[in-house]
């Protein structure tokens, strides 16, 4: 029996009717105006208030969603509890979400993603009362159409346990992160203004630490949403900045609203030539030295500074020469690049190690991973009917044997149950192999070659 989560404020912050509902978010988003040009944004932060006072704000940075209707199918949406005091992140036990344009469903294998991280638990309580992720569901719906939602309310938590959950949530272009915040409670105009300003500085310069405990009721959302974007290198653009006395309330006590927008960098040939050149750099270092090359200086935005895995692949003509990698990003990607470059040059175990009339005509090719997601399955054909043939790397583990298959395997073992097979063989156990504690792990590659 699905559990359904009821639209608790409709009536009271946003209309209960689903025609006048439709009729005021659209509104809201044409009155918004032109969207900024640009790449369409990964993260945004949105205010949560009744929509005579936020709504217009909101607008700001939903209307830069609309061209994303098609490619956006999860929405990963957190805000801070006004209700319920407690330590950690509430996951709730819904299976869907009531509102008045219809039910939204709950993604809960993303649950999966995030089970035995800091502080992340269910605590379905938090849920009920609470209204800074609901009042986002009509805007999400009538800007992005059809989505699956991973909802979750921030009690007190500190920066990095909130981005490690959203770390675990990134996903792709198919994955949005809402962030729901206003800023400053009940100050005069003039006060509001200026702590609003204050807590916008820092969040334009992603600094949550320099948000006042009073400067934003989403500080600890805000805040992890922040440290993530600096890691990530991610640029910031803000949208609006108003206050409930610029938009339908009196102005002796007021409540600041604010609205960003947050962009991955771009995706250029750069950091694809960054690592070809390092990896080719680190075999030169081991051919004169016997070492690989230090790790690359950087600063911590860089990409290179960010933690990564990859997998290192030497061929000349067209036969392979080396290749060592790592399933697992447990070093930044920079040091993973260098060491397994040289590693795959001078220590596969499979090859002498690479001589200096070979340099020239060697190909190198890097194989960036995706962070590995655990897979939910009853049995071992569900498992085979889940794999993605020439997407899905696939790490397998029971009885303290451990493989892993890149997912340029599938060329050779096109068969889902053979490439399984296959990788069961690499682990040392039967073909016919199956236990209860038998666990899978997927994740993608990009090639850079």
């Amino acid at each position: 029996m699905s559990v359904i989560r009821p639209a608790a404020f409709a009536g009271s912050f946003y209309p209960a009717d689903p025609l006048a509902l439709m009729q005021i978010v659209d509104g809201y988003v044409a009155d918004s105006g032109p969207a900024p040009s640009g790449p369409p944004p990964k993260a945004i932060i949105a205010p949560h208030a009744g929509y005579i006072y936020s709504g217009p704000v909101a607008a700001k940075v939903y209307a830069l969603l609309t061209p994303l209707k098609d490619t956006i199918r999860r929405v990963v949406l957190i805000g801070p509890s006004h209700r319920v005091a407690f330590r950690g992140l509430a996951l709730g036990a819904a299976d869907a979400w009531a509102t008045p344009l219809g039910p939204v469903r709950v993604d809960r294998s993303a649950y999966v993603q995030v089970a035995g991280l800091p502080l992340v638990g269910e605590l379905d309580q938090a849920h009920g009362p609470e209204h800074s992720l609901e009042v986002h569901l009509p805007f999400l719906m009538r800007v992005l159409g059809d989505f699956a939602l991973v909802p979750i309310v921030a009690g007190d938590a500190p920066a990095d346990a909130v981005a490690a959950l959203l770390d675990a949530l990134w996903g792709g272009p198919e994955t949005l992160i809402v962030v729901s915040s206003d800023l400053s409670h009940y100050l005069d105009y003039s006060a509001c203004q200026q702590t609003d300003r204050a807590t916008a500085t820092a969040i334009e310069h992603l600094d949550g630490a320099a948000i006042d405990r009073d400067g934003a009721c989403g500080r600890v959302p805000v805040s992890g949403l922040l440290l993530t974007a600096k890691r990530r290198g991610m640029s910031i653009r803000t949208l609006d900045l108003r206050n409930s006395g610029d938009t339908a309330g009196p102005k002796d006590k007021v409540v600041g609203y604010g609205a960003w927008a947050f962009y991955e960098p771009e995706k250029t040939h750069s950091l694809k030539h960054r690592l070809l050149d390092l990896a080719r750099a680190s075999i030169d270092h081991g051919l004169t030295t016997g070492a690989p090359l230090p790790p690359p200086p950087g600063n911590e935005t860089d990409p290179l500074r960010q933690p990564g895995a990859c997998f290192v692949t030497l061929t000349r003509n067209g036969a392979l020469r080396g290749c060592i990698g790592s399933p697992v990003a447990w070093r930044n990607l920079g040091a993973d690049v260098v060491d397994n470059a040289f590693k795959s040059a001078f220590r596969d175990p499979r090859f002498q190690p690479l001589s200096p009339d070979e340099l020239a005509d060697l190909d190198i090719s890097i194989t960036v991973l995706t962070a590995p997601q655990p897979m939910r399955f009853i049995d071992e054909d569900d498992l085979i009917r889940q794999l993605r043939p020439g997407k899905d790397g696939l790490i397998i583990e029971d009885q303290g044997r451990q493989a892993l298959f890149i997912p340029s395997v599938w060329e050779q073992l096109p068969d889902p149950r053979q490439f399984l097979a296959q990788l069961k063989h690499k682990a040392g156990l039967g073909a016919q192999h199956w236990s209860p504690t038998f666990t899978a792990r997927r994740f993608e590659a990009v090639e850079m070659e």
